[in-house]
């Protein structure tokens, strides 16, 4: 059966909230997935620690922070992109990330090698 866009988001966040939780030990407050033509936009809110706010407030600890995560996700990349493909059927190209220390918003973007928007409506048509 074919999904809406809307499903397939809906399956993407859920996923990146398992994925929070299970490689990070605590997923975040909010998670927003967006099919934007060959790219998925992932929003996640509130994904800082206690520590890590407390280390946010000065500069040291916001570049430590932003390389801590970096790193974790650069090493999850695999699995990461593994769940993605499977929920779209399309091979990830490539994978970005930034985290705000300010907000306690990360942004995750994966590329794909084709427009899954298209695709998805192309299937429900």
């Amino acid at each position: 059966m074919a999904r809406t866009i809307g499903q397939v988001e809906a399956e993407i966040a859920a996923a990146l909230i398992q994925f929070e939780k299970d490689f990070l030990g605590r997923g975040p407050k909010e998670t927003k997935a967006y099919i934007i033509e060959d790219m998925v936009l992932i929003r996640l809110k509130g994904v800082l620690t206690p520590a890590e706010q407390q280390l946010a407030k000065n500069t040291e600890g916001t570049e430590l922070i932003k390389r801590l995560r970096s790193n974790l996700l650069e090493q999850a990349r695999e699995p990461l992109s593994a769940a993605i493909e499977k929920i779209t059927g399309l091979e990830v190209v490539s994978l970005y990330t930034d985290i705000s220390t300010q907000t306690g918003e990360r942004i995750i973007l994966f590329t794909l090698q084709e427009n899954l928007a298209e695709r998805i409506r192309c299937a429900l048509t």
